[in-house]
């Protein structure tokens, strides 16, 4: 495993969201690696309101099955040939993991739960980004399916918030220009 090559400003401008994976697998270890070290991100109470579903390596074919089965509309009438060009996006990446927080009946808690996931998040995608793994947060409608909750061992009182993919990438896509600060501040009082 690698030492930090980026600076946190160098992980925070460079990275990108992958969304055209190669197929390579990540490494368990990486993976948790990454996960280890990513909860030190800032949270109210040190609450810690999160835990992870993670499929990388032989896990993946079932998790496909299931992203299959929930994803793609009518995948038995397709084609063999059809179906692979639509799973791409589910067979390429080469990892997951799907981000679980507590849904507190108090709207504080929830948001404060909510953004230290986020924080979580972001902490892994700089991590991996750093290790030359690239990834993309998404969050496709699916993640409240039943089938899907029930598949991942969501519990009553818990929402999945997001689905990271991970994995090795062969094109950097190009950067979109951001908004600056002369954009988006306001000075207090003026």
């Amino acid at each position: 495993m690698s030492e930090q090559t980026l600076s946190v400003k160098e992980a925070i401008t460079s990275r990108r969201s992958i969304k055209k994976f190669n197929g390579q697998p990540v490494d368990r270890e990486d993976l948790l690696k990454i996960i280890d070290d990513a909860v030190w991100a800032p949270n109210h109470g040190t609450r810690e309101p999160w835990r992870l579903v993670v499929a990388c390596g032989k896990e993946l074919f079932a998790l496909h099955e299931l992203l299959r089965d929930l994803a793609i509309p009518k995948w038995q009438e397709l084609s063999e040939e059809a179906l692979a060009t639509q799973m791409q996006k589910f067979t390429l990446p080469g990892g997951y993991a799907f981000m679980i927080v507590p849904e507190d009946a108090r709207q504080k808690e929830r948001l404060e739960d909510y953004a230290a996931a986020s924080s979580f998040l972001q902490n892994m995608q700089l991590l991996a980004w750093d290790k030359g793994i690239g990834s993309c947060w998404k969050t496709p409608g699916f993640l409240d399916n039943p089938k899907f909750r029930e598949a991942l061992g969501v519990k009553q009182g818990e929402r999945v918030i997001s689905m990271l993919q991970v994995g090795y990438f062969d094109e950097l896509p190009k950067a979109k220009a951001r908004k600056t600060s002369a954009d988006i501040v306001t000075f207090f009082g003026e």
